[in-house]
């Protein structure tokens, strides 16, 4: 039993990391007799192989499951219940899809925003971060169909800003490189290899580690955030299930996402921030099907990198280093 948890709890900090890739090498099924207890993911876009995770144990059947349909191309899976679960809905901190958040708090929510405008999702005294929403209007709902292109990260009181985002494709190419990243409105160059790394030589502790090639990277500041941005497209299967209206020239790139975030304050705000604060009472009806968090005009900005939502706590001059 104890192995089994172990190699789930391993899967998914790979995950939070990067997403766990179809095309990383499968570990080798441990030597011995009985079931071997190897649990296979399916990845079931077409693009990509499945992955297998062994579960180092020696009794219990082999166990099969496929991704989740709301995240076919990446999932966690258990080898004691033989399920597979979305990154969004297993871990505090994270964004995907027709944005999907899970709180700090643990509790899974959308919301939806609109699109081209920009939305503060965290706003502390030291660092604020808006997401740019992309989408297409759905008149039946009344409603946009959105999806975070980008996020644009405010931080050192306000001296620096990062741009992580993810560049528009007609059709998607899963060996074309769709992920940007700048500081202060030039270029970061991570070189196209699964592990190469880029150190800021003028913030220290900044850097930008690529978790897979092409399209995965970790965003880290030491003491303060780690971002996990991967680009990828709305799915042939999406599209058809929920009617998205994704056109022959638009894929509608976009990007999931995990946060980490170190020493924030208690008066931290946004759509996701406020989660993390330790007097955040969730007004959200849990046990409807798609909770919603309403409000979007508190959380409104100008601009991907302005901090001027209603809710904002970010103080220009504050340095959100550790000490």
């Amino acid at each position: 039993m104890a192995r089994r948890l172990l190699v789930v709890v391993v899967v998914a900090l790979a995950l939070w990391c990067g997403g766990i890739e179809s095309k990383a090498p499968a570990p080798k099924k441990p030597k011995g007799g009985g079931g071997g207890g190897e649990i296979t993911v399916t990845i079931t876009i077409k693009w990509k192989r499945n992955y297998k995770v062994s579960c180092k144990d020696k009794g219990g059947p082999d166990c099969y499951v496929g991704c989740p349909k709301e995240c076919p191309n990446k999932c966690i899976a258990s080898c004691t219940r033989c399920r597979s679960f979305c990154m969004c809905d297993f871990f505090p901190g994270t964004s995907c899809g027709d944005p999907r958040f899970t709180g700090g708090d643990g509790n899974t929510f959308y919301f939806h925003g609109h699109k081209d405008r920009s939305f503060c999702i965290l706003s502390d005294a030291g660092v604020h971060i808006n997401a740019h929403f992309i989408g297409n209007h759905n008149p039946e709902l009344k409603r946009d169909f959105t999806w975070v292109q980008a996020l644009g990260i405010t931080f050192a009181g306000g001296r620096h800003r990062l741009y992580i985002g993810s560049r528009k494709a007609a059709r998607w190419d899963e060996e074309v490189d769709h992920i940007v990243v700048a500081l202060d409105g030039e270029p970061v160059d991570v070189a196209a290899v699964r592990d190469a790394r880029w150190s800021s030589g003028t913030l220290p502790g900044l850097s930008v580690t690529r978790t897979d090639a092409v399209n995965s990277v970790l965003v880290q500041l030491d003491g303060v955030f780690a971002v996990s941005a991967n680009a990828v497209p709305v799915t042939d299967e999406d599209d058809k299930v929920h009617k998205y209206g994704r056109t022959d020239r638009d894929s509608l790139v976009h990007l999931d996402l995990g946060f980490r975030f170190h020493n924030l304050t208690a008066d931290v705000d946004g759509v996701l921030g406020q989660t993390y604060s330790p007097s955040y009472v969730s007004r959200l009806d849990i046990g409807a099907k798609m909770p919603v968090m309403g409000g979007a005009h508190k959380y409104l900005s100008s601009s991907l990198f302005s901090t001027d939502c209603a809710v904002s706590k970010f103080q220009h001059g504050v340095t959100a280093f550790a000490s």
